[in-house]
């Protein structure tokens, strides 16, 4: 260990912009097994691991690469999946410049972080690659059952651990595919589908139950779930869009981030395209409106389409942008035109159809609640060509208890209330993890709620075992 001042910093080599352009597949190649060992044994192993701390899920990541730069692959897995049960999946997707990698020890003394997220890809791979991940059997049979409502990875994550435990579980899903936004909203070039389905088989192995097509308050009253099931977990995520400023309802060519992202991957899938030809960005001039992680998702996505042009509209600077700094690279590598400190404040349309974009620039003001500096009019306007705009502004709940018939409490943002440290909503056998709690977040975050419901709904079942027997 200790070898960062005289090893570089080596990330996974990645597929050239010209090339990747041309189709979906993953940009990042994996580490060879010498270059894992290389990389991993740059681990400063310090006292205080910050990479750590910063993980949500808490990974205890200097360990792990303790065993990879010893070449002891399969313990490196076991202490990574021992926290987190999809790897493979932060590996790829997680923002690390934003938490692990980005509160590095080595990083922060200049030699540059060592590559946890490409590593973690490594161990996982070689693990599946290897026959280490075998089917999940429990060593107790709880004869107690759990319904789980949406097939995200907060869902995915609890269903694993609650399987372990040893309870019955069932999944219900609304969609035709297990995954939620792992599926149907992270492009391929980040998360490739075999990776999810993969995961989606392995637990079908495990025992858990898969019910798709399935919509809770449409298909199976939520009653009727209350009346079969010991426990349920909702784990639906949030995937009502917010709405620009202006009315887009009648502009036909103005479209929400995910159902735009939805169709590509559907397509992507194998699935016949839709008949709403706004729904491809194939020849047209593109507009994205947004800067996080779902914009880039967007504007990347627009170039594979053979976009003639893609341009970004976000109304703070580089610096400000909530999203991962390194997707933004990749962004701009694929040919994408940022348009920084730019506000919309019109749709020239004719026809329902949207002709131009009129934004006003902005400067930087006062540090507001999001800790960052506030974008302020400076009555300047500029005006672009568009034959398609993509609403890529954030997601808010849909209402829950509209949805399901029930009367559970939400808060002010319209997200179920849960006692955090338990994940109990107001009704004590209906449990809630993810963005339908927290509001929009990380992949990451919704994998660390869906481990800590399952201890939570453990601890439920076992006590109402207890009362029942005594």
């Amino acid at each position: 260990m200790l070898e960062f001042f005289k090893k570089k910093q080596v990330g996974p080599s990645k597929t050239v912009s010209e090339k990747r352009i041309k189709d979906f597949q993953e940009i990042y190649n994996s580490f060879s097994n010498d270059q894992s060992i290389d990389q991993a044994s740059r681990c400063s192993q310090c006292g205080i691991p910050y990479c750590q701390i910063h993980c949500p899920l808490n990974n205890n990541i200097p360990d792990w690469l303790k065993y990879i730069a010893e070449d002891r692959l399969e313990e490196a897995y076991e202490i990574s999946s021992s926290t987190n049960a999809f790897p493979e999946v932060c590996g790829r997707v997680c923002p690390q410049d934003r938490l692990c990698e980005g509160n590095c020890v080595v990083e922060k003394a200049g030699f540059g972080s060592i590559t946890i997220g490409s590593l973690e890809k490594h161990i996982t791979e070689t693990a599946w690659e290897k026959g280490w991940i075998k089917p999940i059997v429990s060593s107790k049979k709880q004869n107690q059952k759990v319904a789980i409502i949406g097939s995200g990875p907060a869902g995915l994550a609890a269903a694993t651990y609650l399987i372990e435990y040893g309870y019955d579980v069932e999944v219900f899903e609304k969609n035709d595919r297990i995954g939620g936004l792992m599926i149907y909203g992270i492009p391929n070039f980040k998360l490739d589908k075999s990776v999810v389905i993969r995961r989606h088989e392995w637990l079908k192995e495990s025992g858990v139950i898969f019910h798709t097509n399935c919509e809770v308050g449409k298909d199976i009253t939520f009653d009727d779930l209350e009346k079969n099931f010991d426990a349920i977990l909702i784990s639906t995520g949030v995937y009502k869009a917010r709405s620009l400023d202006l009315n887009t309802k009648k502009v036909n060519n103005s479209v929400p981030a995910l159902d735009y992202l939805i169709e590509s991957n559907r397509v992507g899938l194998g699935d016949t395209p839709s008949s709403n030809l706004n729904l491809n960005a194939k020849n047209k001039k593109v507009i994205v409106i947004g800067g996080g992680d779902t914009a880039m998702d967007c504007v990347r996505t627009a170039v594979r389409q053979k976009a003639s042009d893609v341009i970004c509209l976000y109304r703070r600077n580089k610096e400000n942008m909530p999203g991962s700094a390194r997707e933004v690279e990749n962004a701009e590598q694929e040919g994408v035109n940022f348009k920084w400190l730019s506000v919309p404040s019109e749709i020239i349309q004719q026809n329902d159809i949207a002709s131009s974009l009129v934004y006003k620039i902005a400067e930087l003001g006062e540090v507001d609640e999001s800790g960052r500096r506030s974008p302020v009019d400076t009555d300047i306007k500029e005006t672009l060509n568009s034959d398609l705009i993509i609403e890529a502004l954030g997601f808010q709940p849909e209402n829950i208890n509209e949805k399901f018939n029930t009367n559970l409490n939400l808060t002010g943002w319209g997200t179920i209330k849960v006692d955090f440290n338990k994940f109990q909503t107001s009704n004590p056998k209906v449990f809630a993890a993810g963005d339908i709690v927290r509001g929009a977040s990380l992949v990451v975050w919704a994998i660390h709620d869906g481990r800590e419901v399952a201890k939570t709904i453990q601890h439920y079942l076992e006590n109402k075992k207890i009362k029942k027997a005594s």
